[in-house]
């Protein structure tokens, strides 16, 4: 499960991360304000098709459903990392080389980071640590203009970056739902609201073909991305989904070098070896000591593992993976985990963790 969630943080990053230099390319044609709405409309519309094609098709129903608790969080999830996030993403970029701002939207996975440790109390250990200031140091070596201060562009898409940070630590407590209704009813609301805002700030709709283009951006590198992303939340907890998250900016960097003809200066190289090292020894963690789980009752996709020993009632879909209402025993074991929805538990001083790799 562990590789499951790595593999889906990282594909997940893969995406969002080769949407950043294409978006560059659309700033040429599109306003900001309208580019950070036609994104994440196209990521909502794109997702409205797969959630209808899924109850067109008659399949079965795979995922939890939101519930009306779920609502609040989700409404503060799509004004942070829906509105508020992309907008001061498309504004950042228009005051960025390309290249330099995708390596610093390795700061999302900071904020994502020190907001699931400091406010939410994951286990972040000491290898954790040295990474996130490994990346930390790669972006200020990114951000430094000779000597002096900041540029307006760096600023901004650190302030998308804090965005997305809140808005990942709160998408975790709807990741055991179902993903692509997530991701759908974020770009809706958020690509409706920022396109709106925009039209009316009076900024033209751009061609057909801007359009479309952006819509297809948007679905696979917020649509696609995001259903991947609550889904790694789920097998990996916010702080470690995020760093290995990090992986998008050195994506974005590549393909803004190799599409842009953006130059590959030193800065650059010094500034990615960091950010390299960082997600390196994220990537290189293991986490594993003896810790107990309480009794829990809730309803998400699962298999019949070691966390899902039950009895099954005559209303369960036949078939793994399947969704239900089930009851967790208590149960006290050793394995490696992460915080997934299982395994959000507090580490005291009988529990020591292996920092091996």
């Amino acid at each position: 499960m562990h590789r499951t969630g790595i593999a889906l943080a990282l594909f997940s990053a893969v995406l969002f991360g080769a949407s950043t230099p294409l978006a560059k390319l659309l700033l040429g044609a599109i306003d900001p304000w309208m580019l950070a709405g036609l994104l994440y409309l196209g990521a909502g519309l794109g997702l409205a098709g797969v959630h209808l094609g899924r109850t067109a098709l008659r399949l079965p129903p795979r995922e939890a459903p939101l519930k009306a608790a779920d609502l609040p969080w989700l409404g503060l999830v799509i004004l942070a990392g829906g509105v508020l996030g992309p907008l001061l993403l498309m504004f950042g970029l228009a005051r960025s080389d390309a290249a330099s701002a995708a390596l610093l939207l390795n700061l999302e996975g900071l904020a994502t980071m020190a907001i699931a440790w400091l406010v939410l109390r994951e286990n972040v250990d000491r290898r954790l640590l040295a990474g996130a200031a490994a990346i930390l140091a790669g972006a200020a070596v990114l951000s430094w203009q000779g000597g002096a201060a900041l540029g307006w562009g760096a600023p901004l898409i650190a302030g998308a970056c804090l965005c997305w940070g809140i808005d990942n630590n709160l998408t975790r407590k709807l990741s055991s739902a179902d993903p692509v209704e997530i991701a759908m009813l974020k770009g809706l609301v958020a690509g409706a609201v920022n396109l709106s805002l925009a039209l009316a700030a009076g900024v033209p709709l751009p061609p057909v073909g801007g359009i479309a283009a952006a819509a297809v951006v948007g679905f696979l590198g917020y649509g696609v991305s995001l259903a991947l992303f609550v889904l790694g939340l789920r097998h990996l907890g916010a702080a470690r989904t995020g760093a290995y998250f990090s992986l998008a900016p050195f994506v974005g960097a590549v393909l803004a070098v190799a599409l842009l003809g953006e130059p590959l200066t030193v800065r650059l190289v010094i500034a990615g070896g960091l950010m390299a090292l960082g997600l390196w020894l994220h990537l290189s963690e293991r986490h594993a000591h003896e810790h107990a789980h309480a009794a829990l009752a809730h309803a998400h996709r699962h298999s019949h593992d070691a966390h899902h020993q039950h009895a099954h009632g005559p209303d369960v879909p036949p078939g793994e993976p399947h969704t239900h209402w089930h009851v967790h025993a208590s149960l006290r074991h050793s394995h490696p985990h992460y915080p997934d929805l299982h395994h959000r538990h507090r580490h005291g001083a009988d529990e020591r963790p292996d920092h091996g790799h």
